[in-house]
């Protein structure tokens, strides 16, 4: 559905209104494209403290592969225009007087900024055996969060925690956050580990999921039909799932995305072996990569007058069934080391939404899932286990909800506008890759930083 005033704010006469009425003024997003794969300008790298990762994050960010970027410590010297980007290595900040060279370093450049710029600082985690370090550490996360909201433009601030002895892991991180692919994804806090092995480095990064089998649920329409087409995009052969009676959408959209449909039903007690037994016969080696779990549905009510059968039947598909085909899939190998499981949380289940007990309980569910199991699917299988957690995302649905209360979900997050099905699809598809190996039991908002919870 158009957001009529977005575009309206695109106008002079829009511009002038809703600057003298002090009404938000949403940018237009940059997203990926195919004739604008990456952002365009400087890249300024910035450190704060005596941060060991200097020479390493320098290479590191000379060959992201963003054609025109550049990398350089300060503003003097070469270089023009407005930057494209800004690093900030605050991974040795330890006392608010180097956390001072983090405001420092940003302070000029803030308003330099183009237009769907992005801020990214790096940190540590904070010290359990140091409080000045972790109380400064912490604070980096209250700057990102505060700045998100204030710099505007379109532009995100993004805060990536460096935990192992490398910042070579965060590659994969660094390349989703510094692309237009992250465009509706602010104010979050990302922790990168080491790598469970040999670091996996795709061979083409435009390609970084070639040779890995995805499947994906709900994938005949909406946000898991936007996944499947940016999985094969980067390289991915899918399988997609989605109950019978979507039988005849999903072999479309196989038949577009040349994937294979599997008509089923998730809740099925048998479903994790149904997959299981589908994906194993598929050519080469069976099995998958990557494992999305999207299939959801809402039966909204006040809890005091929601049936029974409204709560279970949301629990059901968007929390049992993900358990237990999890649970199935693991146990019978049916996910390659080295495989991902990417979850569909959401912001009702971080924040609750008036309406949606059972839907907020089954997402608030997800994270739990995802905090518990990750580490432990890792050390057992060589399976990461992350959670997407979508905001206000324009689709059919959100298309049904009453004017008013449409517009205060398209306003109310920092970059005062509705996500796309494609964001989710691409924050997936970074989670999905083999190179994103390192992270691990994150659950990341897709919410353009909404105003709504933590």
């Amino acid at each position: 559905m158009a957001d009529r005033y977005l575009n309206f704010t695109g106008t002079a006469p829009g511009r002038f209104l809703t600057r003298r009425l002090g009404l938000p003024q949403p940018a237009p997003l940059r997203r990926w494209s195919a004739e604008h794969p990456s952002l365009e300008g400087q890249l300024l790298h910035f450190t704060a403290g005596a941060s060991t990762y200097r020479k390493e994050l320098s290479d590191l960010l000379a060959r992201t592969g963003h054609p025109g970027l550049t990398v350089r410590g300060s503003l003097s010297g070469g270089g023009s225009g407005r930057p494209a980007a800004v690093v900030v290595d605050a991974t040795a900040v330890t006392g608010p007087e180097t956390l001072a060279e983090v405001h420092a370093a940003l302070h000029p450049v803030v308003r330099t900024l183009a237009a769907s710029g992005r801020v990214i600082v790096l940190g540590a985690p904070p010290s359990a055996d140091d409080h000045h370090q972790a109380a400064v550490q912490q604070g980096l996360e209250g700057l990102v969060r505060s700045l998100g909201k204030e710099i505007g433009g379109g532009r995100t601030v993004n805060l990536v925690r460096i935990t192992g002895p490398s910042v070579a892991p965060a590659e994969s991180t660094l390349r989703f956050l510094l692309s237009p692919r992250s465009a509706y994804v602010s104010g979050q806090v990302v922790e990168v580990g080491a790598a469970e092995g040999e670091l996996a480095i795709p061979e083409d990064w435009s390609q970084p999921l070639a040779g890995r089998t995805a499947l994906i649920t709900g994938a005949a329409r909406g946000i898991g039909e936007a996944v499947a087409e940016t999985l094969v995009r980067d390289g991915a052969q899918v399988v997609l799932l989605d109950v019978p009676s979507a039988e005849a959408d999903l072999a479309k959209v196989a038949e577009r995305l040349g994937g294979r449909a599997l008509p089923l039903d998730i809740t099925a007690d048998d479903a994790g072996e149904r997959i299981a037994e589908f994906t194993g016969a598929l050519g080469g080696r069976g099995g998958l990569d990557a494992l999305v779990h999207n299939a959801g549905i809402t039966r909204d009510r006040r809890l005091a007058n929601m049936p029974a059968e409204r709560w279970s039947s949301v629990i059901d598909v968007n929390l049992t069934s993900v358990l237990r085909t999890t649970d199935t899939l693991l146990k019978a190998g049916g996910l390659h080391r080295g495989g991902a499981i990417v979850a569909t949380a959401s912001i009702a289940g971080i924040a609750g939404n008036a309406g949606q007990t059972n839907y907020a309980a089954s997402k608030a569910g997800i994270v739990g899932l995802v905090r518990s199991l990750a580490p432990r699917a890792l050390a057992e299988h060589g399976v990461t286990v992350n959670a997407v957690a979508p905001g206000f995302i324009e689709t059919k649905m959100t298309a049904a909800v009453p004017l008013f209360i449409r517009e205060a979900g398209r306003r109310m997050n920092s970059l005062a506008q509705g996500g796309l099905p494609v964001d989710v699809a691409e924050t997936t598809a970074w989670f999905a890759g083999a190179g994103s190996g390192s992270v691990n039991g994150q659950v990341v908002r897709v919410c353009g930083q909404s105003l709504l919870g933590a």
